[in-house]
């Protein structure tokens, strides 16, 4: 009987790591955007172009890939730090650190730590722009959108392998036990498990927000077990999927609870 035990643990940790550090920055984080909201068609035109760059990502010649990717990840890093520490000469030394670490080491741990900073660093950067509804929404058109990149076009598992193969940190890849074979998730799964647990805790209070966490990752360590004990062909399967069920288990039961006791009041 094989397990996972590593990689929903690492969702879980990222996911319940950017709750309480959300908590801690948010009023730095909305003072940013001013109190912005995104709005429906922002948001429809947001996983558009994500599904657009999934599919020129499969296309596109390694080089390219590897400095529009790095290029992005250390300014957004310089910008984080730079929120967090509020000097610029502390800001530089993470992006330096990582652009240095990236050309000189090619080791799968390192590359998850900086996937599990990046993924962190973009659910507390991007949360103060997510009302409830337009999360709900985000959540539904990356899904189909996933759904059509994986199972239609191919290009999603196309694009991943290639920015793996390239050591760029755009997922989680951990052993299981006890064959060590490898499993992943990319962070876009693991950024739409941390918005979700985010919005949840902002609207339910911190402990629902944290066992909406603790049920995606619990969702992702079933899905797991049965990919690697039954005898399934599976090539790439949309997380998405994986993360609304864990989320939706939980939101329906903490409504079907308040519903119970509002009727017994």
């Amino acid at each position: 009987m094989e397990m996972d035990l590593l990689l929903p643990l690492s969702v879980f940790t990222i996911a319940a790591s950017s709750i309480f550090l959300y908590e801690k920055f948010e009023k730095k984080m909305r003072g940013i955007f001013e109190g912005r909201k995104l709005g429906m068609r922002e948001v429809a035109f947001m996983v558009f172009l994500m599904g657009v760059m999934v599919t020129l990502v499969a296309f596109m010649p390694g080089y390219a890939i590897q400095i529009l990717f790095v290029s992005a990840y250390a300014y957004m890093l310089l910008v984080f730090a730079y929120i967090v520490l509020g000097k610029w000469f502390l800001a530089i030394f993470p992006p330096a650190i990582f652009v240095a670490t990236y050309l000189l080491v090619k080791n799968i741990y390192v590359v998850n730590i900086f996937a599990a900073i990046f993924s962190i660093m973009v659910i507390v950067y991007l949360s103060p722009l997510f009302p409830w509804k337009i999360t709900l929404a985000f959540a539904a058109l990356l899904t189909i959108m996933d759904v059509i990149q994986v199972f239609w076009t191919g290009y999603m598992i196309e694009s991943a392998s290639k920015m793996i193969g390239l050591h760029l940190p755009v997922a989680l890849i951990l052993p299981t036990y006890p064959s060590q074979k490898l499993m992943a998730i990319g962070i876009g799964d693991i950024f739409l498990s941390g918005l979700l647990s985010v919005q949840t805790a902002l609207k339910y209070k911190r402990k629902v927000g944290l066992l909406s966490a603790a049920m995606i990752s619990f969702t992702l360590f079933i899905f797991e077990f049965l990919v690697l004990n039954l005898p399934l062909k599976i090539a790439g399967f949309p997380a998405t999927i994986i993360v609304l069920l864990g989320w939706f288990s939980t939101v329906g039961f903490f409504h079907v609870k308040n519903e119970k006791f509002s009727q017994k009041s």
